[in-house]
């Protein structure tokens, strides 16, 4: 097993809270991880017909068949069960009894919200990030061949060709899912809707074009994306609500939670086919806020990122936020540095009224250096501790490096 960051936040929260959930995209490593972390307990499968059908209509009886707490998998298969689930641990407070999973925020997360809140510590946890893959030797160095495969577990633990495990995904997972949560009449057209959402990875999202592009209505796009956002497939960066006496762009902007997944619906099958690509840029930053959202929610903490953008197009493609500080950062793809990439952060700086802060910007290279006192940190350094060093180096608004 590939170790994981989170890890050390569920063995954290398991000696606090008497539930702990892992929630997350279907195949981005729940189940592997509860089972590692918590060897000794037995696990259920909700999936299963026969111990769902048993959570279903006898939960007491399930429930204490395990004394010692279980892990639960796919625990919102029953949603009855939560609420036994609390009259227990209400009764028997002992930490870390119950370990659950779950793929979908509308069951999960609801139930979790409705019969067991204050009483379970929560982990969301996406595929692997690029520390935990450079950690475990299995990071590519070419950027593009990244971008092409995305992160899923079970493309590096077998022998699978990320087209042939995509088709399979969308086909068995997404599609199946969505059927579950909404009644989707033509999946022709969420089939194109997907590939549509998949085009502006990246990009400000525009319910309204989206929907006209897909033949749809403006509030069936909306219930989509809310129903991709609940499948970990789609997540929303929204815009930093600080005006600094501008108008801002109110609207988030889209990102797919796997960058494999959305050159695939674009696609995107051969890793020469990606140098050239128009989206490679969208792609890119795709792959780097996903870096920092990983940390976030590894660690056990709601994100704290956002983007800026002003009425006239001025942008800052992500801050990340603590406290009253702001640290801004620009992603670029590109592996040679033009002069231009740090314009918009001298900008910011001086809009803000900090300009003596420090200044980021993530590119597609490999050599980390200071250009216009701005860090250039490559993309290959972004799971190597990157966000608490921001974090710590706007913490103290150090003057930028000359």
């Amino acid at each position: 097993m590939i170790s994981r960051n989170a890890q050390a936040t569920l063995l954290r929260l398991a000696q606090g809270f008497p539930v702990v959930a892992i929630t997350g995209p279907r195949q981005s490593g729940k189940t592997t991880l509860a089972k590692a972390t918590f060897p000794d307990k037995p696990y259920l499968s909700l999936e299963d017909p026969d111990i769902r059908a048993i959570a279903e209509t006898d939960p007491r009886h399930l429930l204490a068949s395990y004394p010692d707490g279980a892990i639960l998998d796919e625990a919102q298969r029953a949603p009855h069960l939560f609420s036994y689930l609390q009259t227990l641990v209400d009764t028997d407070m002992r930490p870390g009894m119950f370990v659950l999973t779950g793929s979908q925020q509308f069951g999960l997360l609801s139930g979790i919200s409705q019969s067991l809140a204050g009483r379970v510590g929560l982990v969301q946890l996406l595929p692997f990030s690029i520390g935990e893959l450079s950690d475990a030797g299995k990071l590519s160095g070419n950027l593009d061949e990244l971008l092409c495969q995305g992160c899923y577990p079970p493309l590096y633990d077998r022998a699978l060709m990320p087209g042939d495990w995509f088709a399979g995904y969308v086909a068995n997972y997404v599609e199946r899912d969505v059927r579950q949560l909404i009644n989707v009449r033509d999946l022709s057209t969420f089939q194109r809707f997907l590939k549509m959402c998949a085009a502006r990875s990246g990009q400000l999202l525009n319910l309204s074009s989206l929907a006209s592009d897909c033949g749809i209505t403006h509030n069936t796009a909306s219930a989509w994306i809310s129903v991709l956002e609940a499948s970990y497939i789609v997540h929303l960066l929204r815009p930093h609500y600080r005006n600094f006496n501008k108008r801002m762009v109110k609207s988030p902007k889209l990102y797919f939670c796997d960058v494999g997944l959305a050159a695939w619906l674009l696609g995107i099958r051969k890793v020469e086919d990606m140098a050239f690509h128009a989206q490679r840029g969208c792609l890119f930053e795709t792959l780097i806020v996903n870096e920092f959202l990983k940390h976030c929610w590894n660690d056990g903490n709601p994100s704290n990122l956002f983007f800026w953008r002003d009425s006239k197009g001025l942008e800052i493609d992500m801050l990340l936020e603590q406290g009253e500080n702001l640290a801004p950062i620009e992603i670029k793809s590109g592996a040679t540095i033009a002069s231009d990439f740090t314009e918009n952060l001298k900008k910011w700086s001086m809009i803000s009224g900090n300009p003596e802060q420090p200044l980021w910007l993530i590119y597609g290279g490999n050599r980390q250096f200071i250009m216009n006192e701005t860090q250039i940190i490559p993309w290959g350094q972004v799971g190597q501790g990157i966000h608490k060093e921001i974090l710590r180096r706007h913490a103290g608004q150090e003057a930028k490096p000359r």
